[in-house]
């Protein structure tokens, strides 16, 4: 079996945030962490343009025990045993997982500079002993390197290695890395990134306090995102300079700013989300064209259950945003799983059937 770039690297440190979003326990007694608790711990990352952030716990406390059968909910449970022992952590030990993603401005030879992306995760285990037992899985594939105040822990990843020859763009994905940022917390991405999270730890290039509260404005949230697309696509092309020839911006706007979230009201799985449009009739432009395509994707899906989630989705101009939101029953999403996950039907198998065979004729001499 080929294996994936980084499932080496991961394979002891994330195994059990493999079955996040599948996999949920019954009458798991565990606490979900509060948003103000994940707000500290995040504060101290450091800056990115996007953010996705989840909440394990409350996936499986709250939301999958309404979509999922009792029999799978054991099944998993029982998945839940297998790795940890094999691990040392439990899934639903994990509080909260955030991935980052950071642009660059193009270096001195004017390339584009592929994004940074770090990968954060803490919860009920020890930082230390999980690196352990990745240490163990890889053994000799992995070196110690001090940076700062921390010791990374870092993997050649040869295949990417191998691809970066003829694509540059993946350079920076060669070498990747962990680093416990505390006792209960780790981190995993590049190395330029790894070291930016090692120096945010430490006082140094934290995220701003605004990209923390948009990502969790939610106190309910199971998952939600934010980020600002256009302002990592006009550093990209190098549009505010170059990583050694700096220019003054032009274009200050906050336009493409964006948060959506998944969250639990009641007996309904709630979406709601927002983009910034810099002003109303701009806002009013953009809910067109988007309703308009939106509503062209809908009818284009031929699963009717997905179909019916996805008519759900409103989406209008208030003021200076394009919002969207949905509200859909607990029961449609178990419907559209149960659907999902069905064990295809075989047609009954036909009987053997011999093949049909033409009576023989024998040709009758001519008589002499």
């Amino acid at each position: 079996m080929q294996r994936t770039y980084s499932i080496r690297l991961l394979l002891a440190c994330v195994i059990a945030l493999l079955a996040v979003n599948n996999i949920s326990a019954q009458n798991a007694h565990v606490r979900a962490i509060p948003t103000q608790s994940a707000a500290s711990a995040l504060a101290n990352l450091p800056e990115a343009d996007a953010l996705i952030y989840v909440s394990p716990q409350r996936i499986l406390n709250d939301a999958a025990p309404k979509v999922m059968a009792p029999t799978d909910l054991l099944k998993m449970r029982s998945a839940f045993d297998d790795l940890k022992k094999s691990v040392g952590v439990e899934p639903s030990t994990i509080e909260y997982l955030v991935i980052a993603v950071r642009f660059h401005k193009p270096a001195a030879d004017l390339r584009f500079v592929a994004p940074d992306v770090l990968i954060t995760f803490g919860g009920d285990f020890s930082s230390d002993s999980l690196l352990t037992t990745a240490k163990l899985y890889l053994q000799d594939k992995l070196r110690d390197e001090k940076y700062g105040s921390k010791t990374l822990t870092i993997m050649k990843v040869d295949e990417i290695a191998t691809a970066a020859v003829a694509n540059p763009l993946l350079k920076s994905y060669v070498e990747l890395g962990a680093v416990p940022l505390t006792s209960n917390s780790i981190a995993i991405g590049n190395l330029n990134y790894l070291q930016a999270a090692v120096d945010a730890a430490d006082g140094k290039g934290r995220i701003s306090a605004s990209a923390i509260d948009s990502l969790l404005r939610d106190p309910n949230v199971l998952m939600s995102a934010s980020g600002s697309p256009l302002t990592a696509f006009v550093k990209s092309l190098g549009l505010l300079g170059t990583e050694t020839t700096p220019r003054e911006s032009r274009c200050d706007t906050r336009f493409g700013d964006f948060y959506a979230a998944i969250t639990m009201s009641g007996t309904n799985f709630s979406l709601r989300g927002a983009m910034n449009a810099d002003n109303p009739d701009t806002a009013k432009i953009i809910n067109g064209l988007f309703s308009g395509l939106w509503s062209q994707v809908v009818d284009s899906v031929p699963d009717k259950n997905a179909q019916l989630m996805l008519k759900t989705i409103k989406m209008n101009s208030r003021e200076n945003e394009v919002v969207w939101e949905a509200d859909i029953a607990d029961q449609t999403v178990a419907n559209f799983i149960k659907e999902q996950t069905k064990p295809a039907v075989s047609s009954p198998a036909t009987a053997d059937k011999k093949p049909a065979t033409r009576p023989v004729t024998r040709r009758r001499r001519p008589k002499k």
